[in-house]
């Protein structure tokens, strides 16, 4: 948690996997995971993408294949809310408490509709959230490259802008919880689009010299 917090104070984007095992991350209660609980990390979430004949994306879900893996999501019991969540909804623990609710965002997690890599050679297609993670920090690294400085630790902006710049994922569970409108625990805010979320950070970024 201090490495975090360290990361954060020093202008750097923690982007973490909120798991692959739903809410109850493979116990026999609801739980989440760390480091994807901590506070000072952007919690990332699965989708799975649907498509046509076409193969066109015609909708976008909780990423929940029925057979153990899901987008991994829930309210911390170590961690208490913190602040940037004030006004996201999050449901209280299993104890009844407010909580760090995961994830903050999310991204396509189904294998079936996931990322062709090529690693020592050869072709192959990974999903999870594990492939969430890197996504988030390959557009963080962009925006980074574009604004001209870090971004740093974002999720404060991110929850300030109330879901402007994702498409909400308002479909499918994780096990437990459901998606709804809004910040939800198993898509977070949703998927990003990049060129908006740019946007909004640069209008930040140009209020501030004003």
């Amino acid at each position: 948690h201090q490495v975090m917090q360290e990361a954060a104070a020093l202008g750097i984007t923690v982007c973490v996997a909120s798991g692959d095992y739903g809410a109850y991350d493979q116990t026999t209660q609801l739980a989440v995971s760390y480091p994807s609980s901590d506070p000072y990390v952007l919690s990332c979430g699965g989708t799975t993408l649907c498509l046509n004949n076409q193969k066109k994306v015609y909708a976008e879900v909780v990423w929940n294949n029925n057979r153990g893996n899901a987008s991994g999501g829930g309210v911390s019991i170590y961690f208490s809310k913190p602040a940037y969540q004030d006004n996201a909804n999050v449901p209280a623990n299993m104890y009844g408490q407010a909580g760090r609710g995961i994830p903050d965002v999310a991204g396509d997690a189904d294998q079936m509709t996931g990322y062709w890599t090529y690693i020592d050679g050869r072709w192959g297609v990974v999903g999870g959230t594990s492939a969430v993670a890197p996504l988030w920090a390959g557009l963080v690294a962009r925006m980074n490259q574009a604004l001209g400085k870090r971004v740093g630790f974002i999720n404060s902006q991110l929850y300030n802008m109330h879901g402007r710049g994702f498409k909400d994922v308002t479909s499918g569970n994780n096990g437990y919880y459901r998606a709804g409108s809004g910040w939800d625990a198993c898509t977070g805010w949703g998927t990003p689009d990049g060129e908006a979320i740019l946007n909004a950070f640069q209008a930040f970024e140009d209020s501030k010299k004003d």
